[in-house]
């Protein structure tokens, strides 16, 4: 990481302006101003990590413990339980700022919203799965 703050480091000091829907130990959560959807809010750590292997358990721990405080905000003032929570875990991955974020989607029927397969159109998905190819790799990424 650079010496810079990361745009979100500055949003959390209140450098630059947010629109807080919670805040809790070590992270904090704001309305995108980006939407995808009303209520898109991303839950960003204190620590400007770029990707999640970088961040210390505990606050890992209080990130997700962020994301469920979010989901719940969210869920009383939209009266859904559904949401769509996606990470872009690094540059190759899509992510835009080098800080980790969860961005936390209220999900309505009929919004519009897609699903993971929107995310890969060209994705060569087998017919059938593929058991024994599957069982190799985990074989491999294990280190077996």
């Amino acid at each position: 990481m650079g010496s810079e703050p990361t745009l979100f480091q500055r949003i959390l000091t209140g450098e630059i302006p947010g629109s807080f829907i919670a805040r809790g130990h070590n992270w904090g959560a704001f309305l995108d101003v980006f939407p995808r959807s009303p209520g898109h809010t991303l839950v960003v750590p204190s620590t400007p990590a770029q990707r999640i292997a970088e961040l210390p358990a505990e606050e890992l721990a209080d990130l997700l413990v962020g994301v469920q405080e979010t989901q719940a905000k969210l869920s009383d003032y939209f009266d859904t339980e559904d949401f769509t929570v996606v990470v872009h875990d690094g540059p190759a991955a899509g992510q835009e700022i080098p800080h980790v974020h969860f961005h936390v989607i209220p999900r309505l029927a009929g919004d519009g919203g897609r699903a993971l397969p929107a995310m890969f159109p060209n994705a060569n998905i087998p017919a059938t799965p593929d058991y024994s190819g599957l069982a190799e790799l985990a074989t491999k990424i294990r280190g077996d």
